[in-house]
């Protein structure tokens, strides 16, 4: 019970509530929790209980429960107290399942508490789908909307939503686990102190005048233990794995094999960690803030990309000294070439984008900017950059609904003026689909309309990876094997036969890559690699230019059906490693140049 009272608290921080948690077997719990009753603003208790043998409470809260069920406590105790039970038992023994939840839930309710939710009964065996099925419903009571597979707090006339910022702490409430030594708790109550409510109630939503940050404490703190180098008040980096692994001889990411990067030399960053979706398949595991307008500070472009940049190199830096890792490579890394902004969130709602894209190609570094496509405006405004990819994560509103889960009510309207404003673009233009196997992988015909419609240059048709966590969304079972993505690549392929050919894959990243044969086949030669120097001159200049003007010709190694039918698009100047493998460096003589500047 304590883990799962640890998730309701860390998902009540997410979702902009002042929460702590308060362990009931503590010498002080039944103290400090008289002691908070009696402060304004009236909190929201969630209790988390297991059930021991013969249907009493967990030993340790005892004295907790013998306190809360002595008749001589008030029966106004909890008059106007919102509060919620989680209970959970082992239904083997019948007669005695939940029984400490029960009775904690029915005495609150005595003391004058205001159920907001049936009290929740739960299995050992079977605790994390009624268990989030639990917690949805408590967050709905207290003001959330439905989103698809999600629940988010929106405040519709501000924007304001989950990223909202805590207020400050009560000092004699117990911190939290991480400050207070808690580790193994038996049973704990998480005290709601601020809530969503009416504008201008206590602890309820406000609209300030001065824009406030994008990330409070608890978020940055989040995201920093998840790796990010947060730069300024709403942005990021991070290093990609595919660029260690470049870094070590150990192959490039399929930017390398479809378009010709240097996967070492490669920064992955986002100007804006907040985002207009709560992607079911999030490889960050929706811990940035969501809105869907900018209401926050904004900082200068300068600085993000200084900042971008200089953390970019420090984790560089960071690699010298581990096994395999090339000494040149490691040089040449400190020279970035590229930059993913795609990271996490939605870059192209940061107020300077076009600046920012302007001073990063200024720099020499070219970009690879991904959208979700609910911001139509945006996109329209939107300067040249390398490489615009448009995410098309289903092909039909429902399912998009369901995938994406958007904030937007219109956002299909949204995403289908975001396809049309892509086939408006000169630049090298891109839809990225993302497959999750039983969630959008039924209707293939509405891909290749959408493909019509859009007329992308390219085609990305690439498997969702599987993210972990403690409490993730999707399963292994969801993901589908290379073959299943080639299979269906080549399914869209068919029906817009006229105008695309499958012509790359990279298995490793399980992803396959369609392109306009009109614009980047040459008789037998594909043309998909970009020549960095002439786009990043050509930007630079006075002209109008287009994709084909900065085009370069594919390696056959890359080229699909033409390399090695084993490695499916890796680079052969790369050492093909796995797990166990005792190689750990590329020999110098097959070492791949670092692309001309």
């Amino acid at each position: 019970s304590g883990g799962l009272a640890k998730d309701v608290l860390e998902d009540a921080w997410e979702k902009g509530f002042t929460a702590s948690l308060m362990d009931l077997s503590a010498d002080n719990a039944v103290a400090l929790l008289a002691k908070r009753l009696e402060k304004a603003p009236v909190p929201m208790l969630v209790f988390v209980t297991s059930t021991w043998t013969g249907g009493t409470p967990p030993p340790a809260a005892v004295p907790f429960f013998t306190w809360m069920l002595d008749a001589a406590r008030p029966l106004d105790l909890f008059e106007g107290v919102r509060f919620v039970v989680y209970a959970l038992g082992n239904s083997e023994y019948k007669e005695h399942f939940c029984t400490a939840g029960r009775t904690l839930d029915n005495r609150i309710e005595v003391l004058g508490g205001k159920r907001q939710v049936p009290m929740a009964e739960d299995d050992d065996a079977g605790r994390r789908e009624v268990f989030g099925k639990w917690k949805d419903s408590v967050w709905v009571s207290q003001g959330a909307r439905l989103m698809g597979n999600s629940v988010q707090f929106i405040d519709e006339d501000s924007d304001i939503s989950s990223d909202m910022s805590s207020a400050e702490e009560d000092d004699d409430i117990e911190e939290p686990a991480a400050q207070s030594g808690l580790t193994d708790l038996e049973d704990l109550g998480g005290v709601f102190k601020a809530g969503k409510g009416e504008k201008g109630a206590a602890g309820g939503v406000a609209i300030l005048d001065k824009p406030k940050k994008m990330l409070n404490d608890r978020l940055a703190a989040s995201l920093t233990k998840q790796g990010y180098k947060l730069v300024g008040s709403h942005s990021g980096v991070k290093l990609c794995r595919w660029t260690k692994a470049m870094l070590r001889g150990r192959g490039g990411c399929y930017k390398h094999t479809f378009y010709g990067i240097a996967s070492y030399q490669c920064m992955e960053a986002t100007p804006s960690l907040a985002c207009a979706n709560k992607c079911v398949f999030c490889w960050r595991h929706h811990k940035n803030p969501v809105g869907t307008t900018w209401r926050w500070e904004t900082d200068e472009p300068k600085v993000l990309i200084d900042g971008f940049m200089s953390n970019h190199r420090k984790m560089i830096k960071e690699m010298r000294g581990l096994p395999g890792v090339i000494p040149e490579r490691l040089a040449e890394a400190q020279t970035i070439r590229h930059c993913a902004l795609s990271l996490v969130g939605e870059p192209i709602i940061y107020p300077h984008i076009n600046k920012f894209l302007q001073m990063l190609h200024a720099e020499g570094i070219s970009s690879f900017l991904v959208t979700n496509a609910q911001f139509p405006a945006q996109m329209e405004s939107l300067v040249s950059c390398t490489q615009l990819y448009v995410s098309i994560d289903a092909s039909n509103e429902t399912d998009l609904k369901e995938v994406d889960r958007p904030l937007f009510p219109d956002f299909w309207n949204r995403f289908l003026e975001c396809v049309d404003a892509l086939s408006r673009k000169g630049q090298r233009t891109v839809f990225r689909l993302t497959l999750v196997r039983d969630w959008n992988m039924n209707e293939v015909q509405g891909y290749a309309d959408l493909v019509k419609r859009g007329l992308p240059d390219f085609v990305e048709v690439k498997g969702v990876t599987f993210t972990g966590g403690n409490k993730p969304e999707l399963g292994m079972k969801n993901v589908p094997w290379h073959a299943e993505v080639l299979q269906f690549t080549q399914s869209i392929a068919a029906l817009v036969s006229d105008e695309y050919e499958v012509c790359s894959e990279h298995a490793h990243s399980c992803a396959v890559l369609m392109a306009r044969k009109s614009k980047f086949k040459k008789g037998n030669d594909w043309y998909t690699w970009i020549d960095f120097p002439k786009f990043l001159e050509l930007q630079a200049g006075v002209g109008h230019f287009t994709a084909v003007d900065y085009m370069a010709k594919t390696p056959e190694w890359a080229v699909f059906g033409r390399g090695d039918a084993n490695d499916g698009g890796f680079d052969p100047a790369e050492i093909h490693y796995r797990k166990g493998d005792s190689r750990v460096t590329t020999p110098a003589s097959t070492r791949p140049a670092t692309p001309a500047v």
